[in-house]
């Protein structure tokens, strides 16, 4: 697995860490879910904008 460094503030990293210790999971395991979570709400919106603009190019082209 790849690594990467990351900058945050000390007051970010402590709400994550905080978060992280309630739900008994690593700072790592919290991150990925994270960016999964906004990875997969970014493709759907991405879609849905898609969507939307091959619909106004029909109305256009009609």
């Amino acid at each position: 697995m790849a690594r990467v460094l990351i900058s945050m503030s000390n007051d970010f990293l402590n709400k994550v860490d905080n978060i992280a210790t309630s739900e008994q999971r690593t700072r790592s395991e919290l991150i990925r879910e994270a960016l999964r979570a906004y990875i997969k709400r970014n493709k759907i919106s991405n879609n849905l904008q898609a969507e939307a603009n091959a619909t106004m190019l029909t109305e256009l082209l009609s």
